[in-house]
Parts: C-alpha cells; sequence; structure tokens
C-alpha cells in the first residue's frame, strides 16, 4: 500500500497539500473552486481523499478507484443532494493519501472513518471490544480466561462473543466440562494446597501436581476441539470412556465423565437458532425508520450461536441501506478478522470489493451473501425482526431522552437542551486508593467509552479531605479541556458534582483558575439521612431547592448521580483488589516465577519471607547468597 500505513503523513507527489489543521486556504474562494484547484494535480490511481472545513475538522473522508475523477465531481456545480452540496459549501483544504489498489483505499477509509469520526461520513458508533475466550499456551499448564483487546498473549482464541455474559457462561460449562485452571500465574505459583474450585470439580488442580502434565494436556485439547465446533466426537468419546469405566467398576470416574457429558450437552442445547451447516458466519441484517437505522449482528461459530448485538450507526436521514450496509461492514471489521461467511438482509454497495477487501484483511476467503431461500433466509429474516424491534425501543427512548433533557434545562435555567452533561464522584477508604470518576450522558443516554477515571496520588489524595479531591479532579479535567478547547474537544453543557455547597465551592475556584467558568455546573447533595428523593440542588449564587418526590426529571437526575458513583466504587474497588493481591517479591528483580514459587513453598507466605534471617533465606534452593542478601535488604531498608 502507497502510503496508506502513514495515513497522517502529507503526500509529496501533489504541490501545495495542505497539512491536518488546513494551513493551506483561500477564504476568498468558494468550495467548488477550492476542490477545482486540487483536482488539478490529482493523479487517476487509486486512494482516499479527506475534506477539511474552515476550522480544520474533517468533514469527509472517502475513497476512489481514480482520485481525480472523483474528486473533480465536487468541483461541478449541481447536481448534489443537499447533504453533499452543504459539505462542499463547507470545504476550505483537502488531503489525499494514494494507495495501490482500491481494495486498500478500501480499508484505509474504514480505519480513518472510524478515528476521525467525520461529520458527514455514516458511523459506526459503541464498537466497544468484543469479549473472547482465550487460551494460553505460554505456561505449563495452560489457562482458561476471559480476553479483550489486542492478542498479545500466546495463545488460542474463540470469538467473537457477543457479550461478556455470553462468554461468563460458556467458561462456567468450560470449568464443569474441561476442569482447565482459571487462576493467575502467580496464585498458580503461589498454591501449597487445591484451591476451592478443585473441591467443587471444575479445575483439575495442575498446580499441586494432582493432575499428569499429559492428562492435563488432554483435556486441553479435548476444550479446543469443543470449541472448535466438534462436541458431537467428543461428546462420543467421552461416552465411550464413561462405558468403559462403569465395566471396569470405576463408578467415580463414570461419574466425573457423566457430569462432563451432561456440561458439553447443555451448552450445545442453549444455543438458540442454528441451522444445520452454519459453522463460521455472521448475520448482518438492519431495519431502518424514522431517519434511523439499526444493524443486528450474530455470531456463529463453531456451530454454536455465540449471541448478538444491535448497533445504531450516525448517517443522515437520505442514507440508504446498501451505504449503511456497506459503511457498517467496512467499520466493523476494520480491527477484527470477518468470518468466512456474511450473511446479509440487503446487498451492500460494492459488496465484491468489500468481501475483497475483507479477504486481504482476515487472510481467507469471505463471501457476502444475501440469501434468497432456504434456512439461511429466515435466519436473516429473524435477525431483521429483532433489529426492527429494537429500532422501535430506541426511537421510543430517545423521545423520552429529550423530554427528560428538557426538564433539565429548564431546572438548572440552561440556554438551551443539554447535549452533553459530564457528573463527578470519587471514591476512597479514609485516602487510601483514591479515585475520582466522570460519566457523561447525552441524548443517546450514557456515552461509555467518554468515561474516564482520576487517578489520586500524593498529595492529590489527601486523606479524607473530599473537597481536596474534588478540586484535584477537576483541576485536571478542565486543565485539559482548557488547552483542547480550540482544537474542538467537547464541552459540557453542564456538569452535575456529587456534593454540597462545600464541593460546589471548591469546583467554582477551579474553573475560575483555568477559565472555564463559563460552563453551567451545579451540586447534588443527599438529604437527610441520605435519602434517595430528598436530594438537594445547588447553582452558583442561589439558594439550594429540591425537586418534586415524583418528577421524572429527578429521577433522571438520580439515575446520572448513582452511574457516577457506580463508575467510581467499582474502579476504587479493582484498585484495592488489586494492590491486595500484589506480592512484594513481584518488586525485587531476579525473582522470577519458579524462584517465587520456591520461596513461598519454603516460608508458606510472602509474610514469613519478610521476617526470615540471612542464612535461611540462603537456604532456599536456588537462591544464591547474592539473592539473599538482595531480599533480606528489600523488607529491612
Amino acid at each position: 500500500m502507497a502510503k496508506a500505513d502513514r495515513p497522517d503523513s502529507a503526500p509529496t507527489d501533489m504541490n501545495d497539500a495542505p497539512d491536518p489543521s488546513g494551513a493551506v486556504r483561500d477564504d476568498a474562494r468558494s468550495g467548488p473552486e477550492i476542490i477545482a484547484d486540487y483536482v488539478k494535480r490529482l493523479p487517476a490511481k487509486p486512494g482516499v481523499y479527506r475534506m477539511y472545513d474552515e476550522a480544520g475538522e474533517v468533514l469527509y473522508v472517502g475513497k476512489a478507484r481514480k482520485l481525480k475523477n472523483r474528486v473533480s465531481n465536487y468541483a461541478k456545480s449541481g447536481g448534489h443532494t443537499n447533504r453533499i452540496a452543504l459539505m462542499i459549501s463547507l470545504t476550505r483544504s483537502m488531503e489525499f493519501v494514494v494507495t495501490a489498489t482500491e481494495t486498500e483505499a478500501l480499508l484505509l477509509e474504514a480505519n480513518l472513518i472510524k478515528r476521525l469520526k467525520p461529520r458527514f461520513n455514516i458511523i459506526l458508533r459503541d464498537d466497544k471490544s468484543f469479549p473472547y475466550i482465550l487460551i494460553r499456551t505460554d505456561h505449563e499448564a495452560p489457562q482458561l480466561l476471559k480476553h479483550r483487546g489486542s492478542r498479545k498473549a500466546k495463545g488460542q482464541y474463540f470469538g467473537p462473543f457477543a457479550s461478556a455474559g455470553a462468554v461468563n457462561d460458556t467458561l462456567n460449562t468450560l470449568q464443569k466440562a474441561f476442569l482447565l485452571r482459571t487462576c493467575t500465574d502467580s496464585v498458580y505459583e503461589g498454591r501449597t494446597r487445591p484451591c476451592m474450585l478443585y473441591q467443587i470439580k471444575r479445575c483439575a488442580g495442575p498446580c499441586v501436581d494432582l493432575v499428569e502434565p499429559h492428562r492435563y494436556a488432554e483435556l486441553v485439547d479435548e476444550a479446543t476441539q469443543f470449541l472448535r465446533g466438534k462436541s458431537n466426537l467428543l461428546r462420543e468419546h467421552l461416552q465411550a470412556e464413561m462405558e468403559d469405566a462403569s465395566q471396569e467398576l470405576d463408578f467415580e470416574r463414570a461419574a466425573r465423565l457423566r457430569d462432563r457429558i451432561r456440561a458439553i450437552s447443555a451448552v450445545t442445547t442453549q444455543q438458540g437458532i442454528n441451522p444445520e451447516g452454519l459453522e463460521e458466519a455472521d448475520v448482518i441484517a438492519l431495519h431502518q425508520e424514522g431517519g434511523r437505522t439499526c444493524v443486528q449482528v450474530f455470531f456463529f461459530r463453531a456451530g454454536q450461536n455465540w449471541g448478538n448485538r444491535a448497533f445504531y450507526p450516525r448517517h443522515e436521514s437520505e442514507s440508504g441501506p446498501e451505504d449503511v450496509l456497506a459503511a457498517f461492514i467496512a467499520q466493523f471489521y476494520d480491527d477484527k478478522p470477518a468470518p468466512r461467511l456474511l450473511l446479509t438482509s440487503h446487498v451492500p454497495d460494492q459488496g465484491e470489493l468489500l468481501a475483497e477487501a475483507l479477504t486481504l484483511r482476515a487472510e481467507h476467503a469471505v463471501e457476502i451473501r444475501s440469501p434468497q431461500r432456504g434456512s439461511k433466509k429466515a435466519l436473516v429474516e429473524q435477525a431483521v425482526s429483532n433489529a426492527r424491534e429494537a429500532l422501535g425501543r430506541k426511537l421510543a427512548e430517545t423521545r423520552s431522552q429529550a423530554q427528560l433533557l428538557d426538564g433539565v434545562q429548564k431546572v438548572f435555567g440552561l440556554p438551551r437542551r443539554p447535549e452533553r452533561i459530564e457528573v463527578y464522584d470519587n471514591s476512597h477508604i479514609q485516602g487510601s486508593n483514591a479515585l475520582g470518576a466522570m460519566i457523561v450522558a447525552g441524548p443517546e443516554g450514557f456515552e461509555k467509552t467518554s468515561y474516564r477515571r482520576f487517578n489520586m496520588k500524593g498529595d492529590d489524595a489527601a486523606t479524607n479531605d473530599d473537597f481536596a479531591m474534588m478540586k484535584a479532579m477537576l483541576r485536571r479535567r478542565l486543565g485539559r479541556l482548557a488547552r483542547e478547547r480550540s482544537e474542538g474537544a467537547p464541552v459540557p453543557d453542564l456538569m452535575l458534582i456529587d456534593g454540597g455547597k462545600g464541593q460546589l465551592s471548591a469546583v467554582l475556584e477551579v474553573m475560575e483558575e483555568t477559565g472555564t467558568n463559563d460552563i453551567a455546573v451545579a451540586g447534588v447533595a443527599k438529604g437527610p439521612d441520605r435519602h434517595a428523593g430528598r436530594e438537594d440542588f445547588y447553582l452558583p449564587g442561589k439558594a439550594p431547592f429540591r425537586l418534586p418526590a415524583n418528577d421524572p426529571v429527578l429521577y433522571y437526575l438520580q439515575r446520572l448521580r448513582d452511574e457516577a458513583h457506580r463508575f467510581a466504587i467499582t474502579g476504587h474497588r479493582a484498585k484495592r483488589t488489586k494492590q491486595i493481591r500484589e506480592n512484594p517479591l513481584d518488586d525485587i528483580a531476579g525473582v522470577g516465577a519458579s524462584r517465587k514459587s520456591a520461596l513461598l513453598k519454603h516460608f508458606g507466605s510472602a509474610k514469613a519471607i519478610s521476617r526470615a534471617n540471612l542464612a535461611d533465606l540462603e537456604g532456599v534452593d536456588g537462591v544464591s547468597k547474592a539473592l539473599a542478601r538482595k531480599i533480606y535488604d528489600h523488607f529491612h531498608e
């Protein structure tokens, strides 16, 4: 790909190409005139183009088989939709990247749209990472776990699953059926006797050698076969083993095999609709109504239904289903491999090119098919029905949300309906593991991708001083907002602070320091006995007030505050749990997994190691005198 791996670099084969900030502009000319000037220097090659407005914000990202021909269409007067005409009129600069093929241009276009989220493109929203099941193979006893994010760990990945709940259900079954460990390496190394999971028959106990290595390897292989869709063969093999055990009068072993067979049968009978012969596919169906679109995606892997999820892409009202579906597929599979078959409710625009691009990224053949008959057609129709119902619920929620936001505008005297509300809270126990949290809500509900946590350290984590913690958190948030505001950073229409007059005064001081005192701010404090429904609201320069106990706006504000509290306290608990689980031996250079295991087996606990004298440390197998001195000094410095 020519320059595709450097999308933000300036083109080298075109004169006077502007940087992304739009430094090269001629405001005296119209959009079509500016675009026509670029056309003179464009090659007839495939590539990607970006259009910028006067402030340097990206308006649109597009791809073309021939850049010169495609961009020249924008320079023509007339013949454009209202949306395209507005986009052209706002254009003040452009940038181009030439690629080797149109397929590579499509892949780069999808990546840039996801990152830049241009105003006039169809945007896939709520594209959080999907959970996978990982069997880690970089340990003597492979570990079974849920995984999100980049695939850095060595092992076998199975997924995607539609939700964490679907993964947890499958992991629960895998533990019962295959007895693989789920504990971390540090816990595994420190065990001297089997844990509760072994007692309830959900782990084979490899940590204390209760299962032979070759037998544990067989369990790993069986779990892998199951996740690859070979459950029938596996079940037949286990049934044969159970019969042999019964004939040998080994009833305890036969009972264990019976339980494993039941666990495998349970997961395969709870998969819902799963047409025969559909081993690996995604079913993608959409429904449009009221200028909105819902896309439902069903995941089928290893002959099993691994759940579904609904998406609501952002687009202009005139965007048709073929265009929305093409944009969705390109962006959805930008960071994940596509399965071998995509079943769609509509034929996406440029479907053959899209399939070629997905094949290039996934490194295996990908087919996009819109079935017209048979069980696959019935499956797509059910996905469309799911999309229709989900969109109906979404539209009803949106109307209700708009009414609530109108109420918030009235309660706090805002100049317009708020599009972005930020809510702040903090959590700590006597200053320890202090953490601040910000949640964001708007017309679409909670915007979880915008949530932020703030770790408090040093002077910021003043013991029991909520005012100081709130000031420290807001100083970081508003300081950054003040710096990035001119660059288009989102500015809240309303900031809600969990607290009363004291917290509000602390925040107002920070707003004065950072020059952000033009943002509306309010405090929310629980009333007498912290009774929900008797909250006091504080506004700068006004007396506190309450809302009627049955006011829907009050319920909405309570939900916002409770969500901020939930987000803060879960972060605090995770931070505290991590601190509790940390082993002090991990901080000593030269003490790896094997030496840590030897030390723990010799002394029994990290606390006992910290109390050991130098001679006792030197007596541990694998611990040299130099290392013993290092360990001793670590605990006695």
